[in-house]
């Protein structure tokens, strides 16, 4: 089936209803220490003795590793409407042949609602997307690294993909087409408060006449419902309502090639409050349920996605918050959030799955690096095991992420350690320029005969 100009999945899944009962949640398991090498092989199977034949695994994360075992975070989609259930897709890999070493491009990873120092937050870690994006031919980053409400000031070399749809990517199961634009379908939550809306699509507006971006909006009534929590791990999670409604109005449309998702997200009043006066010490509790809608878009239809929220109240619109963290700045000027988003999926690269390896298509044959923040796994870091990608954790980028990755079984010379992205971007640099890291720092280690 296509949708527009671009291909999508064309059967994987398909809602043979409007799912009115669909609920996407979390769910917290422990998973026995492996002492065999292929990790993600092991999660799998693991995976599918837990998920029910109705449910479909939209997101994997570990967010501890310790003597009881490996404490893991699933993101689930409980819909009896979906047709063709593949409860291992997640987890579908396929091996890289080689690395094309015509160019150096890196992937920037910072997960949503792991309260990262840098990136925990609003677009606060585009200086270092900026700085990244100076050393190599092209970075791969997700909307989290750059979503500032009003702002996204995304580097012109780099590609804005949702993040399941980079798990994906390092899975080997798709790839990547550069467009000159899309057409974003925005998917809005119907507010009882009329000016709400009024504001939403005065946002859409303003996007039309200065990105010249083309956009088209679908309300949907009754909306969505998103309540945000916490996991054991402190991270932010939530559980959504009703996304099969907005899933299976997408599947009806034609013509389209990205989806902007704008829905209220309930957080209690005073967590909000708390949120934006405590400094920075209390995670951002939107991102999880974002990250985790997103992933079902992207999952389901194979089309780039974001999220914007929409405050509860007008109320909530017109309350200050003072003099916020330099790094929710961007969220307290705002009325939408909503912007950011549409600047990123107006060029957002087309999702591409039946030949990968064609030209013009950006694979996993194509990654050359990926940094993220230390301690952190998910997909991508156990595919990057697998296909032998050379991974960089940034050590100053605290989270709440507790993983030692020297434990994890990566080929020699794939993991690196630096104190901060200053130091990951001169790394990078130097491979790059295929200089051995040894041969910069001293004393240079005496040369072996074997």
């Amino acid at each position: 089936m296509l949708l527009g100009s671009h291909r999508i999945i064309g059967g994987r899944f398909k809602l043979v209803t409007d799912a009115e009962d669909s609920v996407l949640f979390e769910k917290e398991i422990i998973i026995p220490l492996n002492k065999g090498r292929n990790l993600l092989q092991y999660f799998k199977n693991c995976v599918a003795n837990i998920l029910s034949p109705n449910q479909t695994l939209v997101r994997f994360v570990v967010t501890k590793t310790d003597s009881e075992g490996y404490h893991c975070e699933l993101g689930i989609l409980n819909d009896s409407g979906v047709e063709d259930q593949t409860n291992d897709y997640v987890f579908e890999y396929k091996q890289r042949e080689f690395e094309n070493v015509d160019k150096y491009n890196v992937v920037m990873l910072i997960p949503t609602g792991i309260g990262a120092e840098i990136g925990g937050h609003a677009g606060d870690a585009t200086p270092v997307a900026r700085l990244l994006s100076g050393v190599c031919d092209t970075l791969i980053l997700h909307p989290n690294v750059v979503n500032a409400s009003d702002i996204n000031e995304i580097p012109s070399n780099s590609l804005y993909v949702e993040g399941s749809i980079i798990s994906r990517l390092f899975m080997g199961t798709v790839g990547l087409r550069r467009v000159r634009s899309n057409k974003i379908v925005m998917v809005v939550d119907k507010h009882k408060e009329n000016e709400v809306n009024e504001f939403v699509i005065n946002a859409a507006s303003a996007a039309r006449t200065t990105l010249g971006a083309d956009i088209e909006i679908v309300m949907i009534d009754p909306p969505t419902h998103a309540v945000a929590s916490y996991s054991s791990s402190g991270s932010a999670i939530g559980k959504v309502e009703g996304i099969g409604r907005v899933v299976y109005r997408l599947q009806q449309m034609k013509d389209y090639d990205a989806v902007a998702v704008i829905s209220r997200v309930d957080v209690p009043e005073e967590l909000i409050e708390k949120y934006f006066k405590s400094g920075g010490k209390i995670i951002n509790p939107w991102g999880g349920v974002e990250a985790m809608i997103t992933h079902s878009i992207s999952s389901l239809l194979n089309l780039p996605s974001a999220h914007a929220p929409i405050m509860q109240t007008i109320d909530d619109l017109d309350e200050s918050m003072g003099v916020v963290d330099p790094r929710m700045a961007s969220e307290v000027i705002s009325k939408t959030f909503l912007y950011c988003v549409l600047k990123g999926l107006h060029t957002s690269p087309t999702i591409v799955t039946d030949d990968i390896t064609q030209s013009g298509v950006l694979s996993v044959n194509d990654i050359s690096c990926l940094v993220i923040p230390d301690k952190c796994v998910g997909i991508p870091v156990l595919a990057a095991i697998e296909q032998g990608i050379t991974v960089i954790a940034v050590r100053d980028n605290r989270n709440k992420m507790e993983n030692d990755l020297a434990k994890y079984p990566f080929k020699k010379g794939k993991l690196y350690f630096v104190d901060n992205y200053f130091e990951a971007a001169g790394l990078i640099t130097s491979f790059r320029k295929g200089i051995n890291a040894g041969a910069i720092s001293r004393p240079v280690k005496k040369t072996v005969i074997k």
